[in-house]
């Protein structure tokens, strides 16, 4: 089950060029069981039909402030009521000052007024317009009072001119959505979260390395960011774009990441080891590129840091979890570690099997804890597999 599913999201579209992609925030939103509702504008319906936007969210477009909802709910105060969330994409200037100035004119600036659902905007417009000082205060004094936006991305616009004020990738408004929606049980902490493998270099077209996707990772972060901590992901080399709203550093060698991993953590509430860490790295990389025939005479390997022992040393009162990646003896072995390096919980997965782990979206894990208990998670999504590890996590060590 997502985050949004069962949710009544009610989807402001407003008159702007980029009123079409409502289309794909509606398919996302009910491919994860949200029931939309929209709420077009006068505005908006010069751009797109109300019988698309109909067709697409499988309910009824709502234009009208005095159109009853049923025979006796009042249009406005249904929606206002019912809603889990008001998304209001694209957002114009207009709707901006309307919202700011309490006006309430039409079915979306009154539903606004009238929900206490949370509101998340996603300005699309000139950038010029975007960079106007009125415009700006607007945003300023609603984020005040608690709205959100999803900040435009940059480009060539409609318009002809460039710069910012297209309207964000849908994957970004969703998960701004998902965000809104998800419990806080990690609101006021500060997470680090390490991902995907790290690279040593032997010389500049080899590397040694461990077989990691970071998938497990980033899920790890992002649902962290979901549950309302501060993360920082570090993460080695992987072909993962970076998730939004939250920070990211990208590093290559074990010794990269144990000093980003140290630095970030500093004063950190957890630290996640998800990382896939080489074990050892060339003593001295070589500068140019090493014959074929000499490669077994000039690799000399040492060990690289255990950067989970080193935190295990250095715990304080920091929640530490690693990950143990086996192929037989899982729980054994991963109890063993667990132990050994001063862990308060650690995630165990099969990697022997091809459908999941590695590369694969779903997973399925043994959670064991420093108490002695354990936590059997099903295969799932990785993301599914996240929430249920940091619901454990925050359960046993940090309520407040």
């Amino acid at each position: 089950m997502t985050t949004l599913a069962g949710r009544e999201v009610v989807l402001g579209v407003t008159g702007g060029i980029a009123a079409y992609k409502a289309c794909e925030i509606i398919r996302e939103l009910r491919k994860e069981g949200a029931n939309v509702s929209v709420i077009l504008t006068a505005s908006g319906s010069q751009f797109i039909t109300p019988l698309t936007l109909q067709t697409l969210s499988k309910n009824p477009v709502h234009t009208d402030l005095f159109n009853l909802i049923s025979e006796s709910d009042i249009g406005h105060i249904s929606l206002a009521q019912r809603a889990n969330l008001l998304l209001i994409a694209p957002a114009t200037a207009n709707i901006i000052g309307k919202i700011r100035h309490g006006i309430a004119d039409d079915l979306l600036s009154t539903v606004a007024m009238a929900t206490t659902a949370p509101i998340l905007m996603a300005p699309a417009m000139n950038s010029d317009m975007y960079a106007a000082a009125a415009v700006r205060e607007n945003m300023e004094a609603l984020v005040e009072r608690g709205v959100t936006f999803v900040e435009p991305g940059e480009g060539a616009l409609a318009c002809g001119t460039t710069g910012p004020g297209r309207l964000a990738d849908t994957g970004k408004i969703i998960e701004m959505a998902r965000i809104l929606l998800y419990d806080k049980i990690l609101e006021g902490k500060k997470v680090v979260v390490s991902a995907g493998p790290t690279a040593e270099d032997i010389d500049p077209v080899r590397f040694i390395t461990n077989r990691a996707s970071g998938k497990m990772g980033f899920a790890m972060a992002v649902v962290a960011r979901r549950f309302g901590a501060e993360v920082t992901l570090v993460t080695g080399p992987t072909r993962l774009p970076d998730p939004p709203f939250l920070k990211v550093e990208r590093v290559r060698s074990a010794q990269e990441m144990g000093n980003a991993v140290a630095a970030a953590g500093e004063n950190a509430n957890a630290i996640v080891m998800a990382a896939a860490v080489a074990d050892v790295r060339p003593a001295a990389p070589a500068a140019r590129k090493i014959p074929k025939n000499e490669l077994m005479e000039k690799i000399d390997v040492v060990r690289t840091d255990d950067i989970l022992a080193n935190l295990g040393e250095l715990k304080r009162n920091r929640v530490l979890v690693g990950f143990a990646a086996e192929t037989n003896d899982l729980e054994a072995k991963a109890r063993e570690k667990m132990r050994k390096k001063n862990l308060d919980a650690i995630v165990a997965n099969d990697v022997s099997r091809g459908d999941i782990g590695f590369d694969s979206d779903r997973n399925e894990v043994k959670v064991l804890f420093s108490d002695g208990t354990t936590l059997d998670l099903v295969k799932a999504s990785k993301d599914a597999i996240a929430t249920a590890v940091w619901r454990a996590i925050t359960v046993k060590f940090m309520r407040a």
